[in-house]
């Protein structure tokens, strides 16, 4: 995709750790009055099993499809402005994995799309999670 939404004003899924300031300066608006920012970080536990770690891996597809995700939701919400980055490679815990936010004339407006982003994201985008655990197992989330 080629021609993107001016609303869309950062896309992007990178091998290196994400930053909270530099999604914060891509939605950087006066007009804004909220802007709402959800960061998803590795978590020591899931299902009752200690975490040691997680590997994201993508599939080609998706930045085109997290592209698309962004486009959607700056179209169906009033928003002034759609920013999302994931992370792929082995990451830790604490380290984030996605970070989204929407900025929107008022926060109600900024709130429920950034819902509809991170939703989307997670339900369509082809990346997928191999969690390792603490007692040697391991598993793939996500996974077609």
């Amino acid at each position: 995709m080629t021609d993107s939404s001016p609303l869309v004003r950062l896309v992007d899924i990178r091998d290196s750790a994400l930053d909270v300031a530099e999604v914060l300066e891509a939605l950087a608006d006066v007009a804004a009055g909220g802007l709402t920012l959800f960061v998803g970080k590795v978590r020591d536990h899931d299902g009752g099993k200690g975490v040691a770690g997680l590997d994201y891996s993508a599939h080609p597809s998706a930045m085109e499809r997290l592209r698309e995700v962004c486009e959607s939701v700056a179209a169906r919400y009033d928003v002034r402005g759609v920013a999302a980055v994931h992370r792929v490679g082995s990451l830790d815990l604490g380290d984030a994995a996605v970070i989204v936010a929407t900025a929107a004339d008022h926060r109600g407006q900024a709130f429920e799309a950034s819902r509809a982003l991170i939703d989307d994201l997670k339900a369509t985008v082809p990346i997928w999670k191999h969690q390792r655990f603490t007692d040697g197992d391991e598993e793939w989330v996500g996974t077609p």
